[in-house]
């Protein structure tokens, strides 16, 4: 008895592998091309470095380039963060990035009135990338550290921000709790949108109270204040 689907002959498939070796400078250079200025919130725009901009008297201008940190300021994640550290970061506070990446978050909080700012990465060529676009945005009061999240970081913030993964960012509750003052604003970001409530809860339960939530194309930055003493009560 034949089978069902009649008879058939097999088939050989031959395929060919090939490979190039793209050099790390290269491709370093290569993406260059697709980098534009952008507004990316209400005040400021991200120029890359090697373009030029008529800025507008009101605007904030961020020359930033990333080299191989993570931080254009046009990626959802790294906007929304930026927007709502507009928002809530005051003349005068203190500002500890979580995995600064390029330094964009430093050198929004710094334009944007913080008196000192301070990034941690764990990879030691984002610390030299980040040292660097500090210079260019003459930002003069700051400190990077190459360590592990805020293992080493002893002083305290008014703002604390971390674009990260929200896996990371619930491991590292603890912690910003640690460095953040009574009343300070925590920003987190790199958050997907099926993740924002686990975080929420995650948030709740280490004492922060979520003031505000932002979403862009499929991912989530969010705002929330350190509970004070009173409020503990």
């Amino acid at each position: 008895m034949k089978p069902p689907w009649g008879s058939f002959k097999p088939v050989r498939i031959r395929g060919r592998v090939t490979y190039s070796r793209i050099d790390e400078a290269d491709w370093a250079e290569a993406w260059k091309e697709y980098f534009w200025p952008e507004r990316i919130s209400e005040r400021i725009v991200v120029k890359p470095t090697w373009r030029d901009y008529a800025a507008q008297p009101e605007e904030i201008i961020i020359e930033i380039d990333p080299g191989m940190a993570f931080g254009t300021g046009t990626h959802a994640t790294t906007a929304l963060s930026i927007n709502l550290i507009e928002t809530y970061l005051k003349p005068g506070d203190h500002f500890l990035d979580v995995g600064t990446g390029s330094g964009i978050l430093m050198i929004a909080a710094a334009k944007l009135g913080a008196d000192h700012v301070f990034g941690v990465d764990s990879d030691s060529v984002a610390v030299t990338v980040a040292e660097k676009n500090l210079g260019v945005n003459k930002i003069a009061d700051f400190r990077l550290l190459a360590g592990n999240l805020v293992d080493e970081v002893r002083e305290t913030f008014d703002v604390v921000a971390a674009n990260i993964l929200a896996e990371v960012i619930l491991v590292l509750l603890p912690a910003v709790a640690r460095v953040l003052k009574e009343g300070g604003t925590f920003i987190c970001s790199g958050i997907i949108t099926a993740k924002k409530e686990v975080v929420r809860e995650g948030l709740t339960a280490h004492g922060f109270n979520v003031v505000e939530l932002l979403e862009k194309d499929g991912w989530v930055a969010i705002a929330c204040r350190k509970a004070t003493a009173a409020n503990n009560r």
